[in-house]
Formats: structure tokens, sequence, C-alpha cells
């Protein structure tokens, strides 16, 4: 597993969301910077706290200029049930045959209970208006994921 590190192109992708439309990253750009962050699974108990932590600090999000967007692996129908149940207010796209995960270097092999598999690995790529990569985010729980992401922007924004 390569991953994508700052200062590196993050690769174009269109993917469907959960209203199955085709986003693309290069149309997100055009708005704000993005922060891309891949999940194993929607509705489960770690990604519903990392999402739930990411909305209900999407408006100081956006106030740094930053919008949200949540890749897992799971069908458009799957991430309507999740965004609708948990009342999302960003976009959650589908990869479901992880090419977009592998071209930032998400996917891999994983160990659960004993189990080796391959797996989307929980990783956030911080991504400027010219699709360059600002930060990777790669160490924080999923209760402290919007705050550590927060963080970085704020004293980034001192600088």
């Amino acid at each position: 597993m390569q991953t994508l590190t700052a200062g590196q192109q993050a690769p174009d992708f269109t993917l469907p969301d959960q209203h199955n439309k085709a986003v693309s990253l290069r149309n997100l750009l055009q708005q704000s910077k993005v922060l891309v962050y891949f999940y194993p699974k929607a509705m489960t108990p770690g990604c519903t706290v990392q999402a739930c932590g990411l909305r209900d600090n999407q408006a100081s999000l956006a106030e740094l200029g930053v919008q949200v967007v949540g890749i897992s692996t799971d069908a458009p129908a799957r991430l309507a049930k999740f965004a609708e149940r948990d009342q999302l207010n960003f976009t959650l796209l589908g990869d479901e045959d992880h090419q977009v995960a592998e071209q930032f270097g998400v996917w891999g092999t994983k160990k659960f209970m004993g189990k080796v598999y391959d797996g989307l690995h929980r990783l956030s790529f911080l991504i400027n208006q010219d699709g360059t990569i600002d930060h990777v985010f790669d160490k924080f729980k999923t209760k402290d994921h919007h705050q550590v992401v927060l963080d970085y922007l704020q004293h980034r924004k001192q600088q």
C-alpha cells in the first residue's frame, strides 16, 4: 500500500454519490478545498461516529473554506440510507471496485480479530484547489477526526 503524501497531486476521479449522481473531484475543487475522507463501511459504529462529528462541524469547516466528501466501497443505495439515517450534510461517494482507494493508496491488507483481508484504511486527505494534497490525516480516533482536521485548519489560518 503506497499512500499518497502531502505535496503530491491527487488523482482526479468521478464516483456516484448517495443520489447516484456522478461527482468529480475536479468539479468540487472549483468551489473550495476538499477533505476527502475514506472510511471502511457505512452505518457501522466507528464510521457513524466519524461521520456525525463531521456533520456537526460542517459549518466550521465551511467557514475555513473546506467541503467534506466521504468515500467508502458501499453502493449508492447504502450511502443514501446512511445519509438519511444520520442526517449527513455532505457528499458520500461509492467506490465499489475500490479503484479510487487504490489510487490514493488506502486499499490494502488489514487485520481484525485474527483475520487478514484486503480493505479500506481510514485516512483523510485535505486537497487544495489546485489538486495538490495539503495534508494527510492518518493519526486520529473516529470520535476526534473532525477536531484534528479543524485544529490543523485553524493553525494553518493563523500562519
